[in-house]
Formats: structure tokens, C-alpha cells, sequence
């Protein structure tokens, strides 16, 4: 029998948001050294791993959705993630009474033991006795041997996990803990493999960007035999050098966001910033217990984009926030206006177990928080549609992400995947000439734009 023959398989469920998905390829990477191999189904797997999302009741339900499916289709089921501490670990085990294993987020030994446990390998990479290596999930994340779940040419840089802010309506803290961020040179290693490997683009994230290194007093180390500090500026300078986009995610609007901006401007790092801002009502956002004084927070946009005009800024927000008054939700309408921002999501308010903001009086109704998300959508697709149709006529550079029967698509800078908006190169004879493949980088002259896409043809003609 080969060897390949013989490797017991682990079927693997990825749910919620990018940085569960590291913790995912982590724990698949630490099973394919410890001799499995990766089950594409529920048949063929010796037993399934569902990493849960815990973040909105939606997508609890979702996990509890697919634990169930996991449990009637395979029967072995191993459950982690955020779904795994407190109340809904214990009613993970109450509705699914036959999942073997129940472990929070980024809890990597305590998935790899238990496979180990039920699933015992057949292939060198565990100790006698059954227990996994001494995993060091900082200082070995990424092998070269190493599993990615994004497409091969832009993968997700996690630099710190944890988080010491407490809005109320979050349980993230409860569920990962407080800040802890990683040794900057492990960082900028495990960034230098994954270019070696082939990614084009590196999408830095963590639950505070902005905060990277304040756990560690900005510790002093060295990359490439040059001293750099822990926090986002000299990571940023590291990464820039690597000759590839990188983009930053989940940054707060700390006074020290404004020193990555002249390395946007450089061309070192992409012009975009992603930034929670939430609200704009001084009141809501006092509820919410977050930071930042939006006044401020316009003026220094402004700045930003007087620095670097290209800048591209995507947030988040949220509606029907207990206690949002009409004159609240109109304060954030006219922020929303003066600000206008490219790239916007916006989610009703929805009670989250555990959360404080439970408890706060003058919850707002369903049928309000639906007319306020309407008028808040349609208010964003008019300012989005506006910044977009600035593009026509403008040549951007744009990576590759698909080639199809019509052509090829793509992203601008301006774009993060399957979050925000794509590019449409329509016009397959010259993809095919060039022989465009995913990870190309390409210049599209743009003359078409819609509320969040872009349409354009190659700048150039293939010989």
C-alpha cells in the first residue's frame, strides 16, 4: 500500500471571517506535516473539523448549521473556533451530543490532539503516545509545505490576535483575549515565504491593525539586520519592500494612522485603508464605547487625501443600534455624505450573547432598522456610484483573479477581494494572446463604471 494510500483524511468546514481563515490553514498545515491528508468531502473523511464563527447570531447559526450537516453526513466531528468558549460551546454539545471535541479560537493543540486522539495517524509527525510535536503556531505558521484556502496569488498576514478594546456590542475579547501581537521578524519571514510561494498580495489583518506592538511596548527587533519596532509603520516599511501589494485591514483612526499615509503616496504600500468607524453620532459611538471624534476623524481624512489622492477607504457600520434616534441616524447620513467614503458595508444591529450592549434601554425596532439600512445603502451606492465614474477615462493597474470564457477579471488597488468591487477586462482574444493567468498584474484603461464595478480594456495590444 503507498503512502498516500495509507494517510488517514480530515475533512475540513471554514467558517466567518479572514483571520478564522488563518487559523484554519494553520491547523491544516500542522495536520498535513503530522502525515493526513485533506479530505474534499464528507465520504471520504476519517472525521470533520468545523472551525465555527461566533460573531452575530446569523452566524451561529450558520456554524450550528453546518455542525449538524458535518454530524449527519460523516458522523466524527471535531468542532473549534469562536463558537467553542462559554455558553455556546455548551449549547454546541446540548443540540450536537455526539461531536467529539469542543475548543475555541486559535486553540491549535487542542484540535491537533484530538484528531490525533480519534484519528490516529499512520505517517511520522507525532510523538509516542499519540500527542501532537510542540507546536509553536508564532514562529512556524507558514512551512513551504504549508495549505493556503485563498487562491495562490493573495493570502492573509495575521500580525497580532486578540483585542484590548470592549464595545459593547462585540464578545470578540471574551473569545480570543487581549492583544497579543507577533515578533515583527516572524512577520516579515512568513511574508517572504509566501511571495517565494507565488502571492502577489498580502492583506494584513487582525482585530486592531493600528494596535500592533502596543502589548509589547513596540519591542525593538531586526529584519534583514535593521533595527524596527513592533507597530504598524515599520512593518509597513518591511512589507513595502517586498515588491508586491499589501493592504491593510482593520485599522483604527489612531493619530499614528497618518505616518503609513506618505508610504501610500510612495507607492510602498497600497492606498487603502479599511476602518471600523461604525457611527458618527458622538452619542452612539459613547454607547458603543468607540473611539474617535468624527469632526476630527473628517478633517483628517481631507489630510489623508491631500497627501495621497488615491487613497481608497472602506468601513463598516451599523444601524439600529439601541438607542439611535432618528436624529442620530441622521447625524451618520450627513457624515456618511460629507466624508465619502469608497467602499462602505453596513449591518443591523443584532444582539450578540454575552454582548453588554444587551442590556442598554431603547432597543430599536426590526421594521426601523430595515428603513434605516435601506436608507443608508442607498445613500452610499449614490456616493460610490460618484467616485467610481472619476475612474473612466483613468488607466489603473490591476491583478488578475479569474480568466474566463469572456475575458478576465480583476481588482484595483482601490479593491479587496470578494469584499469590495471588481475590474472587467471583456475582450478574451487579447487575455488569450497575453496569456493572462491569475496573479498577473496588467494596466486597464477604464470606460465603464457602475455603484461598485469597473469595466476597461487592456492598456496595451498584445503583439
Amino acid at each position: 500500500m503507498s503512502d498516500t494510500a495509507s494517510k488517514q483524511k480530515v475533512g475540513f468546514v471554514s467558517l466567518g471571517c479572514p483571520k478564522a481563515l488563518v487559523d484554519s490553514e494553520r491547523i491544516l498545515t500542522q495536520l498535513k506535516l503530522d502525515g493526513y491528508d485533506i479530505s474534499p468531502d464528507y465520504e471520504g473523511a476519517d472525521v470533520v473539523v468545523v472551525n465555527t464563527c461566533g460573531f452575530i447570531d446569523s452566524a451561529k447559526q450558520e456554524s450550528m448549521d453546518a455542525i449538524s450537516e458535518a454530524i449527519k453526513e460523516n458522523g466524527k466531528v471535531i468542532v473549534t473556533g469562536c463558537m467553542g468558549k462559554g455558553a455556546d460551546a455548551e449549547a454546541i454539545r446540548t443540540v450536537n451530543p455526539e461531536v467529539l471535541s469542543v475548543s475555541g479560537p486559535a486553540d491549535y493543540d487542542s484540535v491537533l490532539n484530538a484528531v490525533h486522539e480519534y484519528v490516529p495517524p499512520q505517517q511520522q509527525g507525532v510523538e509516542q503516545g499519540g500527542e501532537s510535536k510542540a507546536h509553536k503556531p508564532y514562529d512556524d505558521i507558514l512551512p513551504p509545505e504549508g495549505i493556503k484556502l485563498t487562491p495562490q496569488h493573495y493570502a492573509y498576514l495575521k500580525i497580532s490576535e486578540g483585542c484590548n478594546h470592549r464595545c459593547t456590542f462585540c464578545i470578540i475579547p471574551n473569545m480570543r483575549g487581549d492583544l497579543v501581537s507577533r515578533p515583527i521578524s516572524d512577520v516579515v519571514e512568513e511574508a517572504k515565504k509566501l511571495v517565494e510561494s507565488g502571492v502577489r498580495e498580502l492583506l494584513v489583518i487582525s482585530q486592531d491593525t493600528s494596535a500592533y506592538g502596543v502589548d509589547v511596548k513596540y519591542k525593538l527587533d531586526f529584519v534583514d539586520g535593521q533595527a524596527r519596532e513592533t507597530r504598524m509603520q515599520d512593518l509597513a516599511v518591511a512589507l513595502g519592500e517586498l515588491d508586491i501589494w499589501v493592504r491593510l485591514h482593520y485599522v483604527y483612526p489612531y493619530p499614528h494612522v497618518d505616518k503609513v499615509i506618505p508610504l501610500m503616496a510612495e507607492g510602498k504600500i497600497l492606498p487603502y485603508l479599511d476602518i471600523p468607524f461604525q457611527h458618527a453620532s458622538p452619542k452612539i459611538l459613547k454607547l458603543m464605547k468607540r473611539p474617535g471624534n468624527q469632526e476630527k476623524v473628517l478633517e483628517r481624512i481631507k489630510a489623508w487625501r491631500a497627501i495621497c489622492p488615491e487613497l481608497t477607504i472602506r468601513s463598516t457600520f451599523i444601524v439600529g443600534f439601541p438607542g439611535e434616534t432618528e436624529e442620530d441616524f441622521q447625524m451618520l447620513l450627513d457624515w456618511l455624505e460629507e466624508a465619502e467614503l469608497d467602499r462602505v458595508g453596513c449591518f443591523k444591529y443584532s444582539p450578540v450573547e454575552g454582548a453588554t450592549a444587551n442590556e442598554l434601554p431603547d432597543h430599536v425596532p426590526e421594521d426601523i432598522q430595515q428603513q434605516r439600512w435601506e436608507r443608508f445603502m442607498e445613500t452610499q451606492q449614490a456616493i460610490s456610484t460618484k467616485r467610481l465614474q472619476r475612474k473612466v477615462g483613468q488607466t489603473l493597474d490591476v491583478l488578475i483573479d479569474e480568466v474566463d470564457e469572456e475575458g478576465a477579471i480583476g481588482r484595483s488597488a482601490a479593491d479587496a477581494p470578494e469584499i469590495d468591487g471588481n475590474v472587467y477586462i471583456n475582450d478574451i482574444e487579447a487575455v488569450e494572446a497575453l496569456g493572462l493567468q491569475p496573479g498577473d498584474r496588467v494596466q486597464v484603461a477604464i470606460e465603464h463604471a457602475d455603484e461598485y464595478d469597473l469595466w476597461g480594456r487592456l492598456a496595451y495590444k498584445p503583439e
